[in-house]
Formats: structure tokens, C-alpha cells, sequence
């Protein structure tokens, strides 16, 4: 602890001797070391730019009057020497003027052409002999064309070099003069002084750069050190706040007190001195912890040197906070004033912590005391730690004998343990040092008791009064018993249903052998049904037609009236009996299903109109009033032959059984998806125990009709079992005098199953 403080003391000497610039943060050593590092830089670098803009503009001005200078020097030079050629050829001497080497300075070329433009000459030497002058300067470029008014002027050679060029015409027998100087000779003179000068500020830049340098290095290292020591400091700081704690020292003998950023930052306070006084330290003090003064009392009199006292502080929020503050009184030489220094630490989470657990505890104990079970709790050395009432009534204890810390000998010679008549073990143990078993009492009470041993060693037990379970669980098992000589009794009487269903299935396999017998049968029957009706319906059709011719006379007189009368008996019996047949072959053909329905889109009046046409005429020999609304442009997509035989079927039995002077309506309609026929008729009717057996194959009203007629009952089966194939349905409606109504439901695109029964209504 010595240690310590005297590290912090020295700390913080160490603090009170810093210069302003290790005061300043790191994020302020930072910028200010970017700062200084970034102008010195920046200077060499607007040095450097502004020498290379003076070098560059300087090259550029003088590149432009070496480009002057060429032009003036070659154009001069040309009219020189046009001088002294036109002075030779006045003279009449052959051969050219001895030309300086000046001349030739530079790079220049002479080209000498006569009038023809062809080169005659060339210096220095060339082997352009016969070569013409436009061909070797170019033929773009206009100085051949304008010779002298064109002066000098920079141009593209033949071979692609670029030079400048003089042209002047010369007297006979010449023809023109060329002075031709390359532009890389041109500027030879000057790339060699902007070279010297580049390097010239090249080293210069150097020089610059290199003392830079030295200075960054200098700064940087100097820069490193502020940097490391505020570094410190703040990391210092840093683990100050991180551990919620203070740095104090007390100038008792002054009364000052130095604080850490750390310790204004515990109670949000923002620092605007570098010390407080006793007044501004005691106005944030809780007035019950005492003050200063009062501490300072307390050191001296306690002949201490070390400090250790918790107390409240106002925080900025006006919150109380716990501080616990531990210090040493400390001198630096003998006639030093003694300093107080140490750290406060923020113990507010701990004391909230402990208040929390007090809480905590006094609910725990108010739960164990709520529960209905005995409870109790020993620790590691068989001391109580706390139990409840429960346990005490069990165990006869005093209200005063169960204190915590009491060994567990001497809290059970204070009362008396329970008599335990039987004991049950339940199980094998979970853990080890746990189990559970039940005790019977002698008072007839039973307990199930668990206990188990607590993870630092202790001991902790439940007993639990479960009388009311063993009473329920008797009467459990009681009805156990029960339920198992009711199931005893169940499992006979499966036994019988067993025997039963086996029988049953024995009477359901007789039954699919009967059932496929008739099935066969059913088949057997249609069958000769139809060989049958093919059989008769060849010699009916030879009656009928011998019938007719003898009807008729076709082949002379019978002789006698009764015989004609006679023939026509035969005919209409023979033609009944015919339609008989047809019906009997059509409904076996039904039934077995060999018929195959054609559908087409027709418009539902045309049959309508050819099934009352059928009938019109048997309709009029009984004076019947045949009618029927017709329904234009309304089209159903079925089979046409189908449907009108079903028509010409239910009017057929409409005449057939409606007396003279009666009516018969055919009507249509359109219900949603569905076409609705109706024939209603004004017969006789039908009684209302024989309208289930309609529609039923071979079912025929079982007295005799008034007008005698008796068909075959097909009709209406055939009928019914045609709009069914058609996914529609078939409906009678009758009574006893009053007529019949026969309505067929027929879906227009035949979108529906076919029905299976025949639907009918009284």
C-alpha cells in the first residue's frame, strides 16, 4: 500500500512539473506534429514547383528566340549567298563560290537547282543528282512556289524530317537556291542550356530536401517523446476511470486538493481548476458522513498515517454515490508540508449489490416460510442456516431454538424428532448424498422427504405431507382392480364379436358369390334378351309387311271384308309387338352398356319439332291438343337421336294415357348451365304408391288402365337411362286425375357425371 501511494505521490509530482506541451493531449500532439511535418514539406514542395515554372518559362522564352534567331540567321544567310551566285553567273564563270564553314554551321545544307528544279548540287556532298528540288523539301510545302516572298519558314522534309527552309531564285542558268537547317540542330544549343539548368535546380532541391530531412527527423523524434509521455499520463488516467477510480492528494497544511480527470469524470463534473478548496470538496459531501475537518480530526487522533473511510458524494445529476476513499499521509523532506495522497474508489455498485442481496435474502425467507412444505438448510459444518415453521411444528421446536449458526445436535435436542412408523425408498439416487423416500408417521400422516447436498458442501431437505396422495392413490389402485376385471370381462366379450365378425365375413363372402351369381345372371338374361329380340323381330317384320300387302289387296281381293279388317288387326298387333322388342333390345343394350352416345351442337326446337310431329297424328285421332313453346337460337351440345327418342318416348305415353279431348305442352327453358324440358299432360295420373316403381325397367302400373293400354315399361327406363348418360336427370310429378309432368334437367356441354338413380317427386 506504501508502494502505491508513493507511486501515485510521485505521479503526480511528476504532473505539477510538466510543460504546457505535455499537457496537451495526444489528439493535439498529433495535428500539431502533422502540422509541423506537413508545412516544412509543403515549402520545399512550393519551392520546387515555383523553380521548375521560372526553369520552363525560361526555356520556353528562350526556345522561342533561338527559333527567331535561326529564321533571322537562315534567311540572311540565303540572301548572302544568292548574292554571290547572281555575281558569278553575271560574270559568266562556271562553278559556285567558295562558301565559309559558318555557312554550314549548325547542320545546314545547300540545295542548287537550274531552271528545270532539278538539284545540281548539294553540300555538304549528297547523291541527290537528278532529284528534283520540290521532290526533296516536300511537295506540300509553298517555298519553291514563293521562293523569296516567302522568307523562312519551318517545314516537313521529304524523308519526314522536320527543318527549316529559305528558297531564292537565282539568275540563269541557275534556277533556285535551298538553305535547309534541321530542327534538332536548330535546337541542339538550347536543349544542352536546359539541361545544365534543370540540373542546376535539381541539385538545388537536393540541398533543400536533405536539410528538410535532418529537421523532420529532429521534430519527429522530439514529437515521439511528447507523444510517449502524454501517453502515459492519459493510459494512467485511463485505468483510473476504467476501475471507477480517483486520484487524490490533500495539501492538509494549505488546504487544497488535487483531483484526477478520473475522479471529475466519476461524479460528471467538468474541471475548471487545477485545485478545489476544503469548502468545494465538503459542499459535495453527504452532511451524515461527516466533512473533512472531521477526518483530518480523526488522522490526528488516531496517531495514523493511513486513511480507509467510505462516504456519500453528490454526483453532477444530483445523485448520491458511495466513495470509498484510502489514503496516506506523506512528506517529501523534513520541513515539507505533509500531503494526504491516495484514491477514492466508487463503491456505489457494491453497496447496491448488498442491498440487494438483504432484499433478496428477505424474500427468500418469506417464500420458504409461504411454502407448505418443512424446509431446512444446514451448511458444510451441520449448522442451520435457515428453515421454516413447518419444520419447527414438525420437529417441536421453540420459535427462539431455531437461530442460524446452531449445530445440528443441539437443534434437535431442543425438540423431538417425528416417530416414523415405515419408510419407503423411492428410486435409486440421482446424484450422490441425494434421495428420496416416504415416511409414514404414527399419527397416520405420510411425507415425502428429499434431500440432497448444496454445491458448497451444505445440506438441504424437503418434507412434503402427500396423505391426501396415498388416499388417492388407494382409491387408484382400488379402481385399478376394477378396471381390470372390466377388462377382463371386455376381452370375453371381443372374444364373441370376434366369432361374430368371422362369421359376418363368412355371410359377406357367401353374399359377393351370390351377388356375382345374379350378376351373371342379369347378364345372361340381357343377353338373350337381345338374341331373342333379334330372333322375333325377323319373322314380326315378315308379318307385318304380309299384313300390310294383304291390308292393301296388293296381289287381288281377299273375298270377304272381315279378312281386310282382319290383315289390319294383324299389322297393328304385329307392329306393337315389334315395338316391344325394339324396347326390350334397346334397354338390354342399356344395361350393358353397349351404347355409345354421339354428341353434336343442334338447336334443342329442332327436336322438339320433329318429336311432336311424330305424334301429331295419334294426338288428333283422340282429339288431343298438342302444343309446344319453342326456344330459338338455343343450342345443346348432345346426342340429337338420343334426345329426341327420349321425347318422342315421354309424348308417346302422354297420348297414350290422356282421354279424348285433353292437352299435352311441351315447353323449354334455360337455367343457369342447364336446359329444362317439361311435357305436362292432362291424363289420368298416376297414384302415388305406384310413382316410385316408374323409370324402373319392366315397371308398369299394376291395375288395369281405363283405356286398357298396357306397354311393355321400358319406355320411361330407357328414357331415363338416356339423360343420364348424358349427365342429366329425370323428374316425374303426378296425381290421380289431374295430369302428369314429366321434367328433364339436361346440361348444355354435358359437363356433369351421369346420375345413378332416377329422382322423382309425388
Amino acid at each position: 500500500m506504501a508502494r502505491a501511494n508513493a507511486a501515485t505521490f510521485s505521479a503526480r509530482a511528476e504532473f505539477e512539473t510538466e510543460t504546457a506541451t505535455s499537457r496537451t493531449p495526444i489528439g493535439d500532439l498529433s495535428a500539431t506534429r502533422f502540422q509541423r511535418q506537413l508545412i516544412l514539406p509543403l515549402t520545399v514542395v512550393l519551392a520546387a514547383i515555383c523553380l521548375s515554372v521560372f526553369g520552363v518559362h525560361d526555356a520556353i522564352e528562350s526556345r522561342k528566340a533561338v527559333y527567331e534567331s535561326a529564321v533571322d540567321e537562315i534567311d540572311m544567310v540565303a540572301t548572302g549567298l544568292k548574292a554571290e551566285i547572281n555575281l558569278l553567273a553575271r560574270k559568266n564563270e562556271t562553278g559556285l563560290p567558295t562558301f565559309t564553314p559558318r555557312v554550314f554551321a549548325h547542320g545546314r545544307e545547300i540545295y542548287l537547282a537550274n531552271e528545270s528544279g532539278v538539284v545540281i548540287s548539294h553540300m555538304p556532298k549528297r547523291d541527290v543528282s537528278g532529284a528534283n528540288l520540290q521532290d526533296v523539301m516536300g511537295t506540300t510545302q509553298p517555298l519553291t512556289f514563293f521562293a523569296d516572298t516567302a522568307g523562312a519558314m519551318q517545314i516537313t522534309m521529304a524523308d519526314g524530317r522536320e527543318a527549316l527552309a529559305a528558297v531564292r531564285t537565282l539568275d540563269a542558268p541557275y534556277g533556285q537556291l535551298a538553305l535547309i537547317q534541321p530542327m534538332r540542330d536548330v535546337y541542339a544549343a538550347w536543349r544542352m542550356d536546359v539541361l545544365r539548368g534543370a540540373l542546376l535546380i535539381i541539385g538545388f532541391l537536393a540541398l533543400i530536401a536533405l536539410g528538410a530531412r535532418a529537421y523532420l527527423r529532429e521534430f519527429t523524434q522530439r514529437s515521439e517523446a511528447e507523444e510517449a509521455r502524454a501517453g502515459l499520463r492519459q493510459r494512467f488516467d485511463a485505468a483510473l476511470a476504467r476501475g471507477r477510480c480517483g486520484l487524490w492528494d490533500w495539501d492538509i497544511a494549505r488546504g487544497r486538493i488535487y483531483w484526477s480527470s478520473s475522479m471529475y469524470d466519476i461524479l460528471g463534473l467538468e474541471q475548471t481548476e487545477e485545485f478545489l478548496s476544503f469548502g468545494d470538496v465538503n459542499a459535495l459531501m453527504h452532511p451524515e458522513d461527516g466533512d473533512l475537518q472531521a477526518m483530518a480530526e480523526m488522522l490526528a487522533a488516531s496517531q495514523s498515517n493511513a486513511l480507509d473511510h467510505a462516504f456519500r458524494m453528490r454526483n453532477a445529476k444530483g445523485e448520491w454515490l458511495w466513495i470509498r476513499a484510502r489514503a496516506e499521509i506523506m512528506r517529501q523532506g523534513a520541513q515539507a508540508n505533509p500531503h494526504l495522497v491516495g484514491i477514492a474508489v466508487d463503491i456505489s455498485d457494491q453497496k447496491t449489490l448488498i442491498e440487494r442481496t438483504a432484499t433478496a435474502d428477505m424474500r427468500l425467507r418469506d417464500a420458504i416460510e409461504t411454502i407448505s412444505e418443512a424446509f431446512v438448510l444446514w451448511d458444510a459444518d451441520n449448522r442451520l442456516v435457515m428453515c421454516n415453521s413447518k419444520f419447527q411444528s414438525l420437529h417441536n421446536l421453540p420459535a427462539d431454538a431455531a437461530i442460524s449458526g446452531t449445530p445440528y445436535a443441539d437443534l434437535m435436542a431442543a425438540g423431538s424428532s417425528p416417530n416414523i412408523q415405515a419408510q419407503i425408498p423411492l428410486g435409486a439416487r440421482p446424484v450422490s448424498g441425494a434421495r428420496t423416500y416416504e415416511a409414514r408417521l404414527t399419527d397416520g400422516r405420510w411425507l415425502q422427504i428429499n434431500e440432497r447436498r448444496t454445491k458448497d458442501g451444505g445440506y438441504v431437505s424437503v418434507g412434503t405431507d402427500i396423505s391426501k396422495l396415498k388416499i388417492h392413490e388407494e382409491r387408484l389402485l382400488d379402481s385399478e382392480r376394477r378396471l381390470m376385471a372390466t377388462i377382463a370381462d371386455l376381452r370375453k366379450s371381443r372374444q364373441t364379436l370376434e366369432t361374430q365378425a368371422q362369421q359376418l365375413a363368412d355371410l359377406a363372402e357367401k353374399y359377393l358369390e351370390q351377388k356375382a351369381e345374379a350378376e351373371t345372371a342379369n347378364r345372361a338374361k340381357s343377353e338373350f334378351l337381345a338374341n331373342m329380340s333379334h330372333e322375333l323381330r325377323t319373322p314380326l317384320n315378315a308379318i307385318i309387311g304380309f299384313a300390310e300387302m294383304m291390308e292393301h289387296e296388293t296381289f287381288g281381293a281377299l273375298g270377304c271384308a272381315k279378312y281386310v279388317d282382319y290383315s289390319s288387326h294383324i299389322r297393328e298387333s304385329g307392329q306393337h309387338l315389334l315395338g316391344v322388342i325394339s324396347d326390350v333390345l334397346d334397354m338390354s343394350r342399356l344395361e350393358s352398356g353397349k351404347v355409345t352416345l354421339h354428341p353434336e351442337r343442334f338447336e334443342i326446337d329442332s327436336a322438339v319439332s320433329r318429336a311432336i310431329e311424330a305424334l301429331r297424328l295419334a294426338a288428333e285421332e283422340k282429339n288431343i291438343k298438342l302444343e309446344a313453346e319453342s326456344l330459338p337460337n338455343t343450342k345443346v351440345f348432345a346426342d340429337h337421336n338420343a334426345i329426341e327418342k327420349v321425347l318422342v318416348s315421354l309424348l308417346r305415353n302422354s297420348v297414350k294415357f290422356t282421354p279424348e279431348g285433353g292437352r299435352i305442352s311441351l315447353r323449354s327453358r334455360v337455367d343457369d348451365d342447364e336446359l329444362v324440358l317439361y311435357v305436362e299432360d292432362t291424363g289420368v295420373g298416376i297414384a302415388p304408391e305406384i310413382l316410385p316403381k316408374l323409370g324402373r325397367p319392366f315397371a308398369q302400373v299394376d291395375s288395369p288402365l281405363e283405356n286398357g293400354n298396357k306397354g311393355s315399361g321400358l319406355g320411361l327406363a330407357i328414357a331415363r337411362s338416356l339423360i343420364e348418360l348424358h349427365g342429366g336427370a329425370l323428374t316425374l310429378r303426378s296425381s290421380l286425375g289431374a295430369g302428369t309432368i314429366v321434367r328433364i334437367r339436361l346440361p348444355i356441354n354435358m359437363a356433369r357425371p351421369a346420375q345413378s338413380d332416377l329422382r322423382v317427386a309425388s
